[in-house]
């Protein structure tokens, strides 16, 4: 299991940017990654939320997704990463830990929302793109009114291959970009 306190360690290498054009996602060092770039054309139509909802903050992440060997497979346990970001109004840097459930919590007001998958969107050689809906949220922070989380632009993070030994856990170094949306004002 993975706790809560273990994500201080998870180095955190994104770069997260909003502007009018879309969001930047980018590795500290752009000799190993090219950046990615989301506007509204590259976000699969099937992972946009319902009317009524509007985009209230970005964050990028980087951690791990951790799988246990179960009957010689890879299995799926939880995530852990750290999100660094902005509300989209603008405002201070903000930090969320992401964990199971899943869950993402804000470090700096406490607010926390829970999601379930509503749709998964397939990415060759990496996790899947995905719409949450939320399921709790607490708080009145920057997580508190969340009512969808998108998880975008993601890279690495898939099982590993092959067999394993029962009872081995492993974490899949990922990153991505979470897009919250809180109902329209």
């Amino acid at each position: 299991m993975i706790h809560r306190r273990w994500l201080v360690a998870v180095p955190v290498i994104c770069a997260v940017v909003a502007g009018a054009a879309g969001i930047s996602h980018a590795s500290d060092d752009p000799a190993t990654a090219a950046p990615a770039v989301l506007t509204p054309s590259s976000v699969p139509p099937e992972l946009t939320p319902p009317a009524g909802n509007v985009l209230s903050s970005v964050f990028g992440a980087s951690g791990v997704q951790v799988y246990q060997c179960t009957a010689g497979a890879w299995v799926f346990t939880e995530p852990a990463a750290s999100l660094q970001g902005r509300s989209a109004a603008g405002g201070a840097r903000q930090s969320v830990v992401h964990f199971r459930g899943p869950s993402w919590e804000s470090t700096d007001d406490g607010s926390l929302v829970e999601a379930a998958v509503a749709v998964a969107s397939p990415s060759p050689g990496t996790i899947p793109q995905l719409l949450l809906k939320a399921t709790k949220t607490r708080g009145s922070g920057i997580l508190g009114g969340v009512t969808y989380v998108q998880r975008l632009a993601t890279h690495g993070g898939a099982a590993p291959a092959g067999s394993c030994q029962d009872g081995t856990s492993t974490g899949v170094p990922y990153q991505a970009i979470y897009r919250f949306f809180s109902p329209a004002v």
